[in-house]
């Protein structure tokens, strides 16, 4: 299973993910660029800036909750 497809499944969980847990659990350097490849898709993901630290932020996925939202699959 590739990256992108990887990182979907784990998205319909309702989990949300940081480029951190990207890089532990599936061995991703770019979450961003696999981010845009499923938007390119289709998938409404919604991307926030999450504070980590003082002054440090990272990129925070999540799908929406509203499975309506989401396309046929």
């Amino acid at each position: 299973m590739n990256q992108n497809k990887q990182i979907l499944a784990y998205l319909k969980t309702g989990a949300a993910i940081t480029p951190l847990e990207a890089l532990r659990m599936f061995s991703c350097f770019r979450l961003a660029g696999r981010i845009y490849d499923l938007k390119q898709e289709g998938w409404p993901i919604i991307s926030e800036r999450l504070e980590v630290e003082r002054d440090k932020r990272v990129g925070h996925y999540r799908l929406p909750t509203d499975k309506s939202l989401w396309p046929d699959t």
